[in-house]
């Protein structure tokens, strides 16, 4: 894959910069770089989904791309064609073999040009045969397996959750066999048992993988360089080895460049020294002046500069008020999406107390986020009652995020609060948004700063009870680390929904509700490590 003089801008931000590059074939490489450098944006380009200004990637022989995008959107179709029918269709075998059969049967018209005929036979066998025809079902079978998937392909795509749809997603990339894959934070919706199979599976693929993840593991165990997006730059480097090799040389490459610099700056000083003492002397001293100028000059018009200290995201949110003693009463809880389905969740009791930290797991489809909607009151109960007592004020992060306003700028996100757009700035610069950042439209933004654009609707809320669906999912470790400390001291009550045990030892959790059980424990990282490892399907 080669990309030459790749440039992009986004209004009059620029975020790639006459980037020239060569990512050599059937390489695992790890795209690395902070929120908003560009990571998903160069995904984008590769697929044909968004054009550069300048330049272009060019993909060698013309080989098979595909990709996991970080949100699915449209990608899987909600309709009534079952799980097992839809991965089917990621390899055309069955259009194909009608093809085939279609020739086969011009070959009893003896008026047809038989030697066309049998060209045509033989491109549709060697496609049967790249598709692996013969194969194709224990292949499908195998994938299904090893992502848990032999449960649900009967059901219908419509009846999927999120966690679900992104391993059928998943499990229908790898079964179409492209020969460039692109994977957007791929382990998202992993359990245990399916990660260990992708990591083996990606190791043994006999093709060239992008990775984009913030899980740091599982780039380690799989991926043969880095590319690292300088934001600052916006330039890619290209690393040998994994993550951790990465920073090493990276750490390496810095602390090399503070030495050139502090050496520069001792040089810079002396030669400033001499120009200021003898600059307006005469004869041999007054041209000494006049070649330690140049050699000045010469050094800043070459000056090592570090690389930019990115900022971190600053979390600031007070409540309003205290809630009442149980801010949220659930009694006798069902609900289901449709008349003729299973309930999602069913007789579900459950108190939560001011000031407690509640975290929720389970597998996919167990009706996690489902319960946050019906708490959030976007979801009405089948039977039974969700209570929100008085001073009960709520915020909600949503998973998909989808209660941002795509077509509207990051500013306008915010019109319905009561804040002015001074103030409103100065919030959205604590979550690393500035200057013209805030007309960006959220449509373009990366799934990292659309996150960062969603806490920060909850920061300004100052509610008392905050409902979070998968918080992490998007952001970079440090701004995990960041957030994850700043819940740990939020005053108020919080019902979190993580399958990030990292995240998740912030919080100081108190009690665990596992479904679609409802069984209700104690806090205990080994117990909801054993549901992450054995039940979890979301991981």
């Amino acid at each position: 894959m080669y990309i030459k003089n790749l440039t992009l801008t986004y209004g009059i931000q620029t975020v790639f910069d006459d980037v020239s590059i060569n990512i050599p074939i059937n390489e695992k490489v790890g795209i690395v770089g902070v929120n908003g450098a560009g990571k998903t944006t160069l995904f984008k380009i590769i697929m044909k989904k968004l054009v550069p200004d300048k330049g272009k990637i060019q993909i060698t022989n013309n080989k098979r791309v595909d990709w996991l995008p970080q949100v699915l959107n449209d990608e899987v179709p909600i309709n009534d064609l079952s799980v097992l029918d839809y991965l089917i269709q990621a390899r055309p075998i069955e259009k194909l073999e009608k093809e085939l059969q279609d020739e086969y049967n011009k070959l009893s018209d003896l008026t047809i040009d038989q030697d066309k005929v049998f060209k045509n036979i033989d491109k549709i066998n060697n496609k049967l045969a790249y598709w692996d025809s013969a194969q194709a079902e224990s292949e499908l079978l195998k994938i299904s397996a090893g992502f848990n998937l032999d449960e649900m392909l009967d059901k219908k795509l419509s009846e999927l959750s999120g966690g679900e749809k992104s391993k059928v997603a998943f499990a229908r990339l790898l079964y179409s066999k492209p020969e460039i894959m692109l994977l957007d934070e791929p382990t998202n919706h992993l359990d245990k048992l399916s990660k260990d199979y992708i990591i083996n599976y990606l190791r043994h693929y006999k093709g060239t993988v992008l990775i984009i993840s913030h899980d740091i593991d599982f780039l380690n165990k799989i991926i043969t360089k880095t590319l690292f997006i300088d934001k600052s730059t916006k330039k890619f480097y290209l690393y040998d080895g994994n993550y951790d090799k990465f920073l090493k040389v990276k750490d390496l490459h810095i602390e090399t460049l503070r030495r050139e610099v502090k050496k520069q700056e001792k040089e810079e000083k002396k030669l400033r020294e001499i120009v200021d003492k003898y600059k307006y002397s005469s004869g041999k001293m007054k041209r000494m002046a006049q070649d330690r100028e140049k050699k000045l000059n010469k050094l800043l018009e070459n000056k090592i500069e570090l690389p930019a200290e990115y900022k971190k995201v600053k979390l600031d949110m007070e409540i309003n008020r205290e809630s009442t003693k149980y801010p949220v009463h659930i009694r006798d809880l069902y609900f289901k999406y449709n008349e003729n389905d299973n309930f999602v969740i069913k007789n579900l009791n459950l108190d939560i107390t001011r000031g407690e930290k509640f975290l929720i797991v389970g597998h996919n489809g167990a009706g996690k986020s489902t319960l946050l909607k019906l708490i959030a009151g976007k979801l009405t109960p089948t039977n039974g009652e969700v209570e929100i007592t008085d001073k009960t004020e709520i915020a909600y992060y949503a998973q998909e995020l989808e209660l941002l306003d795509e077509e509207k700028s990051i500013l306008d996100n915010f019109y319905e609060d009561d804040i002015s757009p001074k103030k409103m700035r100065s919030i959205l610069g604590r979550f690393l948004f500035s200057n013209d950042d805030v007309f960006k439209k959220v449509k373009i933004l990366s799934p990292g700063e659309k996150a960062r654009v969603a806490l920060a609707k909850i920061s300004i809320k100052k509610a008392n009870l905050l409902l979070l669906d998968e918080p992490t999912n998007h952001l970079d470790p440090d701004t995990q680390k960041v957030i994850g400390e700043f819940f740990k001291t939020y005053k108020g009550t919080m019902i979190v929904v993580s399958h990030n045990p990292e995240f998740v030892d912030y919080l100081d959790i108190s009690r665990t509700l596992t479904l679609p059980t409802g069984k209700i424990d104690y806090y205990d990282r080994k117990k909801v490590e054993y549901y992450y490892k054995l039940n979890n399907k979301d991981k």
